[in-house]
């Protein structure tokens, strides 16, 4: 039997570091068994289905054979593909006003952390808000008209750590228009 999922990697393609092509990607996917393989964009969102249907062995093997294939370490996050369409389907947004400033996020998380916020929470100058903690993922929002900085996401590795990836909701949404 052959399962469906996205994987998602951490810190590739960004600001000319860590470059990993994404044909390059696929061939080498495939040497781990994975089949249907299709990239999103360049900054490592994979859907592919495997025989295997343990997300945590997948995530290990995916990230070591990664880490060897390109010379350094490349953290990745392995969600079903349903859960990915379940969390697009609940449309965790809609009661967003959404402007040109609005950015919608989620956060995947390699685990669940224990930590002190309490959620919803909204930062001192109301530019970041967490909507929601859901099961490994984090559901927020950044209001670029009253901070043009990105300190949302260091704030999220503070406190969540840098076991960690963010993805626009846009990218969400493309990812799921290829399911």
């Amino acid at each position: 039997m052959s399962y469906r999922y996205v994987a998602f990697l951490r810190g590739i393609n960004v600001g000319g570091h860590h470059k990993v092509p994404m044909a390059d990607l696929r061939k080498h996917l495939q040497a781990l068994g994975f089949e249907n393989i299709i990239t999103i964009l360049n900054s490592g969102n994979i859907i592919f289905s495997s025989d295997s249907d343990n997300t945590d062995e997948l995530e290990h093997a995916t990230s070591e054979f990664l880490k060897q294939t390109f010379g350094f370490p490349i953290p990745t996050m392995i969600r079903k593909a349903d859960d990915i369409q379940q969390l697009f389907n609940s449309s965790p947004f809609e009661q967003i006003e959404i402007t040109k400033d609005i950015r919608l996020y989620i956060s995947l998380l390699k685990a669940d952390v224990d930590h002190d916020l309490s959620i919803p929470w909204v930062s001192s100058d109301h530019s970041f808000r967490i909507l929601e903690e859901r099961e490994r993922l984090i559901i927020s929002v950044l209001d670029l008209s009253v901070s043009k900085t990105t300190k949302a996401m260091e704030m999220l590795e503070k406190t969540f750590g840098k076991s960690t990836t963010t993805r626009n909701w846009k990218t969400i949404e493309r990812i799921v228009n290829k399911l």
